[in-house]
């Protein structure tokens, strides 16, 4: 505690150039992201595939994953532009101080008084800030899906559910984030200067009770969760769950098909009660063993235990950020610098703490990436040691294929930005070889493009 009281009071320096230190970081920022992506780039101008997966891959396929690529990075580089105009308006011209004073004359104005102290205030700044910035991230959004995923047969939503989609997002984001920001605020008021370990406490709370009522109130809100039928793939699904003593408790096959060809798999619950989820997608694409191969991947996180230890690791970083929060939360030379001079919201200073801590967020997503894939490649081995290094190997060729996926990548670019090794790097490591095409170019054609995201394969 006295290290924090000190680092505080070092800090809070008046008339540090906060505003301009911040903008130099996320000037820096970008343009950093922007060398590598121009690295990035240029590997995707290649014309011919890694020799990896030229026995894999034919000419057309690998022309069309480089121009779906191209036109990703084109695309993330103008929205990239939009957004970085968006942040620099906003610290530049003080928009936050402006909007807080407005939702502060409207709460005046249109509520009775009991009702205007703070935690009031920060959910009608929250909500009017949430509203605006998704306005103007509209467009971005809509050319991401309608014109740009559908494009390359990606898109499988409509303008209807995607509008639907946006709505229920915002109604949840209110109904929930009501009382967890009202409960946030409270905690740091009411507990003086030890607010963050409390705040750790109940974050750790929230955690758990999202682990368990996502599945129950929110998932079927956006999709349908039907028991997976029985057959070949339950039952080998169950034979792999017994056989590592993974305490599966359901099967699940949910509907992702309604809105984009991507496929996923995945397992949620309490350490003593899990529930595996695959989507339709997935299924309709792959063999068998093939699936049953994604989930030995899969399983194998939960086997090694990466899922607990990047649990761990989550927790650990949840309490580092709200200690440090501790740091700034009343440095009046970074409320000053951004245009609050007479108020000192809590919210405000959690906002600009985030931008002051952007730098060590760079370093912590480059060393998590580099742990990411030193667990699937982990993952992978245990699903070989399993004997399913065939079918794993067949599924990543194959999803990569219909899903028109980047087949190279740039080691920088792929370092700062990929948690999951690239394919020729996993099939080397799987020791895969094959004079033959694992998927019939033809065929292809005829499928709707899939790929593993999330906990990817």
């Amino acid at each position: 505690m006295d290290i924090l009281r000190r680092l505080a009071q070092a800090l809070d320096r008046p008339g540090f150039p906060w505003k301009r230190l911040i903008i130099s970081f996320q000037i820096a920022q970008y343009v950093f992201e922007g060398f590598l992506s121009l690295r990035q780039y240029k590997i995707l101008q290649q014309t011919r595939p890694p020799k990896t997966l030229e026995g894999e891959v034919n000419q057309e396929t690998f022309d069309k994953s480089q121009a779906y690529g191209r036109a990703k990075a084109q695309f993330g580089s103008i929205s990239g532009v939009y957004n970085q105009v968006q942040n620099l308006v906003t610290i530049y011209y003080d928009l936050l101080p402006r909007l807080w004073g407005l939702t502060g004359v409207w709460l005046v104005r249109y509520l009775p008084k009991g009702l205007t102290g703070e935690i009031t205030h920060t959910l009608i700044f929250l909500f009017a800030y949430n509203l605006i910035t998704t306005v103007i991230n509209l467009p971005v959004a809509y050319y991401s899906t309608f014109i740009l995923e559908e494009k390359f047969g990606f898109n499988k939503s409509t303008v209807k559910l995607w509008i639907t989609d946006l709505l229920k997002g915002q109604a949840l984001g209110i109904a929930l984030g009501t009382p967890l920001l009202s409960a946030f605020l409270a905690i740091v008021q009411k507990t003086g200067n030890s607010f963050f370990f409390y705040l750790f406490l109940f974050g750790i709370t929230v955690q758990l009770f999202g682990i368990t009522i996502y599945p129950i109130a929110i998932l079927p809100l956006f999709n349908k969760l039907s028991p997976l039928k029985e057959g070949d793939l339950k039952t080998g699904v169950e034979a792999l769950a017994k056989r590592l003593d993974f305490p599966l408790k359901q099967l699940f096959v949910i509907d992702g098909s309604k809105r984009s060809a991507h496929s996923n798999a995945y397992f949620y619950g309490l350490p003593w009660k899990k529930h595996i989820v695959i989507y339709d997608t997935l299924i309709d694409k792959s063999e068998t063993e093939e699936v049953v191969a994604v989930l030995s991947h899969e399983l194998g996180h939960w086997s090694l235990s990466h899922t607990t230890k990047l649990f761990g690791i989550a927790q650990f970083h949840m309490f580092f950020i709200f200690a440090l929060f501790s740091v700034f939360i009343n440095n009046r030379s970074l409320y000053h610098s951004f245009g609050f001079h007479d108020e000192f919201p809590i919210i405000i200073g959690f906002i600009l703490f985030f931008e002051a801590l952007a730098p060590t967020d760079m370093v912590i997503k480059l060393l998590m990436n580099v742990l990411s894939r030193k667990f699937e490649f982990e993952a992978d081995e245990f699903a070989v040691k399993l004997g399913y290094s065939t079918e794993l190997a067949k599924s990543l060729i194959k999803l990569q294929i219909q899903n028109l996926s980047t087949m190279d990548a740039d080691w920088m670019y792929a370092s700062y930005h990929f948690s999951h090794p690239i394919l020729p790097e996993r099939l080397g490591a799987l020791g895969w070889s094959s004079k033959d095409k694992t998927a019939d170019p033809q065929a292809i054609h005829g499928q709707k493009p899939s790929v593993i995201t999330g906990r990817e394969l």
